[in-house]
């Protein structure tokens, strides 16, 4: 409980300076933010400038106060309304769902495909998927993952036609097969690109790993107390080898949400990492403050669990 409440500590104070930048970078900006975004928005009111100004304060404002009412807003999710008088959150909540079910599976499969590759390919060295698969998917996650998206955009959507080239559903989803058979298919490509961007590197990694744990002697022991080859490769060096690609997952939610935004864009896939494009093209501060906090937290609750299931898994953590 004392290593948990440690990570807990740490996670919250993480939390409280991400909310202190994202509220000290519109004030720093040249000009004044409020009227900026005020003559972005179409057929603006004064009193639209006026909860601008309260939101992003104005050289005169009093900044204890206003960054004490910004702590309070962000707590309570209240991150105001966009340059089309839509609130934040409901611009949120309609893009999290698609983030989620493309980024969220993706990743699950990219760590899920090269852990499996790689503890094979470091369990069985020498054999065709350690010479040939895991150096070819490590090649495809050096290309920029724009360039990859564009290429299989290109191949399998212009050329071949197999998928389609933009949107998250033909229809407005339904509770049916035919609905989720629709979103599945137009999610194919852009989940296809993050798989591949990701995967290779887990292979590498968990192969390195692998290769290392079983030079330990206590998997020699094992081996010489006869026991099976499955068991020595799943409870002895996996589940070792595994532990520092735990923190590495957490750490590529980052990248991998990040480039979420230019998949995003590339298949006009509407979640978040469009969502997020939209709103640094228009200038839309407080949803692109809103989107930043997301990340954020995201990539902090991430961390968090990778060190607790890490202690879980290894109890020198603990004691450590």
């Amino acid at each position: 409980m004392r290593f948990i409440g440690r990570r807990l500590a740490l996670f919250l104070l993480t939390l409280w300076a991400a909310l202190t930048i994202n509220f000290i970078i519109p004030r720093l900006m040249p000009g004044d933010a409020a009227l900026a975004m005020w003559s972005h928005i179409h057929n603006a009111t004064p009193e639209q400038l006026a909860a601008l100004e309260a939101e992003f304060g104005t050289p005169n404002q009093n900044p204890v106060l206003a960054y004490i009412g910004y702590l309070g807003n962000s707590l309570t999710l209240n991150f105001g309304v966009t340059v089309d008088q839509v609130p934040v959150m409901t611009k949120i909540m309609q893009g999290l769902p698609w983030t989620i079910g493309l980024v969220g599976v993706a990743t699950v499969i990219a760590f899920a495909l090269g852990t499996l590759l790689g503890i094979y390919g470091a369990w069985r060295r020498g054999s065709w998927t350690d010479n040939l698969l895991s150096p070819l998917l490590f090649m495809v996650t050096t290309l920029p993952i724009f360039f990859l998206g564009l290429v299989l955009l290109l191949i399998f959507g212009v050329t071949l036609h197999w998928f389609p080239l933009n949107h998250p559903y033909s229809s407005l989803p339904t509770l049916t097969f035919q609905s989720v058979a629709d979103i599945g298919y137009h999610a194919f490509l852009p989940g296809l690109t993050l798989v591949l961007a990701a995967a290779g590197g887990w292979i590498y990694t968990m192969r390195n790993n692998m290769v290392a744990t079983l030079s330990e002697d206590y998997v020699r022991m094992a081996r010489a107390k006869g026991l099976s080859s499955r068991r020595i490769m799943i409870s002895y060096s996996a589940r070792n080898a595994i532990l520092p690609n735990l923190t590495g997952f957490a750490m590529t939610m980052g990248f991998i949400l990040g480039g979420s935004i230019l998949v995003e864009y590339i298949y006009s896939y509407q979640g978040l990492g469009y969502l997020f494009y939209q709103g640094t093209s228009s200038r839309d501060l407080p949803l692109q403050q809103a989107l930043f906090l997301f990340y954020t937290v995201a990539v902090l609750v991430f961390v968090l669990l990778a060190d607790v299931l890490t202690a879980w898994l290894d109890p020198r953590t603990r004691t450590a």
